[in-house]
């Protein structure tokens, strides 16, 4: 089963889609307001050889994906982008690149992440090599063997993970039933206020490494309850 809802603001679109579950999207045009609903199998919206593209100024894009082995490749090029993205299902992956080629440098991003299932995967690069202005990203995660691996060039770059797993053992792959990990950098000047990261963790077995740099305003609130973390924190001024 597949639903796709298009907004009808949109300057050029081009949609296909290719056996099941399968949607590859290239638009040019501001005000573009797309929602996806994938439910099956296999679910897939881009690929590593044909990346969803989203171009112009505010975009509002959310995606639900309901089944296992769901995979999600974005590109977004604008200034300003919103987004609700959920998945229910195990082996999901996800890389977005909110881009710094594109005039307006993704310099207002509001993202929410909400998982449940096991063996996921997320890598998410916010503003590039080029200051957003603000990003807010959160996670919300339910189920073992989770690997976060965030970049944040902005400002003010708001990060919060929430993720509650079952596990005590260390995570090393996403292949086996284990912890969390997660490696998040966040960069550019932070005054005021930016650079701040929220973690909280339920579940043992859990990595997490912080890298943060600014001028000033780097600020970590860490919650674990579970056996075996590993925390590296790294911030400067």
């Amino acid at each position: 089963m597949k639903r796709i809802l298009l907004g009808l603001f949109v300057t050029a679109l081009t949609l296909s889609t290719v056996l099941a579950n399968e949607i590859y999207v290239n638009q040019i045009g501001d005000n573009l307001d797309l929602d996806i609903t994938q439910d099956g199998q296999s679910n897939q919206f881009g690929d590593a050889g044909a990346d969803v593209t989203l171009s112009g100024d505010d975009l509002t894009f959310s995606i639900s994906q309901i089944g296992d082995s769901n995979d999600i490749s974005a590109i977004i090029k604008g200034a300003n982008y919103t987004g609700t993205w959920a998945f229910t299902g195990d082996l999901n992956t996800v890389d977005l690149a909110c881009s710094s080629i594109a005039t307006g440098n993704c310099e207002t991003v509001t993202l929410n992440i909400t998982t449940t299932g096991d063996s996921n995967q997320f890598n998410f690069d916010i503003g590039e090599t080029s200051d957003a202005d603000s990003a807010t990203v959160a996670f919300t995660i339910t189920g073992d063997n989770n690997v976060i691996d965030s970049t944040i060039d902005g400002q003010s770059a708001a990060l919060t993970v929430i993720i509650d797993n079952s596990t005590s053992l260390a995570t090393t792959s996403v292949n086996a039933d284990e912890g969390n990990a997660i490696t998040t950098s966040q960069s550019g000047d932070g005054d005021v206020v930016g650079h701040t990261l929220s973690l909280d963790i339920t579940g043992g077995g859990s990595s997490y490494d912080v890298t943060q740099s600014g001028i000033y305003d780097a600020s970590v609130s860490a919650t674990f309850n579970g056996d075996g973390q590993d925390v590296d924190i790294t911030q400067s001024d």
